[in-house]
């Protein structure tokens, strides 16, 4: 028998809901809380009610669970962490999300509290969200799966740590998140423990957006705040997502979940009006207003002033 520390990293990732699209391979996808929730007619994520989305209707998927940062509120496991992989096609990615999104929700077919009209509706989906774990820009295949997905008539969020501007330019998702772990070089390597300082590449990825909101793209600026870690300089992140020029910009509190709290304690989980002082104190230097909030998940969305 197999202790915890032991077993093989895709068992260990398996038993936590990841439906993996090869044997081979990292790329994965499952189902969020949200997901599940929307399904048996509850709450939506936060993503509802900024933009729209329908939370039955998305999958949370990556194409590679390889990361260069091991934030510390990040909910994955260092411990089962993938040695060598397989890069698989896009197209393969893309064939088998459908399968696999159903496998992943099999359970729920059967439940009285899902609808016939919700199961039909799920098993279509029109979102797809490249975040579920890892750093997605580390695959080289992702500019040509994002196109394949967009060919589907549904909606792509990609969200990265930045640290890729390269790829990332090369991207075209409806929704372009960019995760902002800290105000300044000190705060973002005490946090996201890079393999190497990627600071000028971040700041290099976040001044992009401006471009692509230019262009009409849709993008924006994640900022997870953990107490006592990286929630003080209100006014150094607000001068650097000034200088972005994203659309959106969601600050959020860090959640004490997952594999978090072998890291930090409930004590670093902000509370929801914490996140909203923080935000006041960087609206003076933003041109920015309030879009929306959602107390459930302690978060607030800006958008930019046109």
């Amino acid at each position: 028998m197999h202790s915890g520390q032991c077993e093989p990293p895709e068992k260990a990732l398996r038993g936590m809901g990841y439906q993996f699209f090869h044997p081979d391979s990292s790329a994965a996808l499952k189902p969020c809380l949200w997901c599940k929730r929307s399904l048996t007619g509850g709450d939506q994520c936060y993503k509802n009610q900024f933009y729209g989305i329908t939370s039955h209707r998305c999958v949370q998927m990556t194409p590679t669970l390889r990361c260069n940062h091991k934030c510390l509120f990040c909910w994955r496991s260092f411990e089962h962490e993938y040695t060598g992989e397989k890069d698989l096609d896009p197209k393969e990615i893309v064939a088998r999300i459908p399968f696999l999104q159903k496998k992943a929700l099999g359970g729920y077919k059967v439940s009285p509290r899902v609808t016939k009209g919700k199961w039909e509706d799920a098993l279509q989906p029109d979102q797809y969200a490249i975040s579920l774990s890892g750093e997605p820009t580390l695959y080289p295949h992702l500019p040509e799966l994002i196109d394949l997905l967009n060919q589907t008539g549904g909606t792509t969020f990609l969200v990265s740590n930045g640290t890729m501007p390269d790829v990332l330019k090369q991207c075209h998702p409806y929704q372009k998140y960019i995760s902002l772990t800290g105000p300044d070089r000190e705060t973002y390597l005490r946090i996201a423990r890079p393999d190497e300082d990627y600071w000028d590449r971040i700041l290099e990825s976040l001044s992009d957006l401006g471009h692509e909101t230019d262009t009409g793209h849709r993008t924006a600026i994640r900022v997870t705040l953990v107490r006592g870690i990286n929630d003080q300089n209100p006014e150094g992140y607000a001068r650097i997502i000034q200088e972005s020029g994203a659309q959106f910009v969601e600050v959020k509190a860090y959640m004490h979940v997952g594999y978090s709290q072998r890291r930090l304690t409930i004590k670093h989980m902000p509370l929801h009006d914490e996140v909203e002082r923080f935000t006041q104190r960087m609206l003076p230097h933003l041109s920015y207003k309030i879009r929306g909030e959602n107390s459930l998940s302690r978060v607030i969305c800006l958008e930019r002033d046109s």
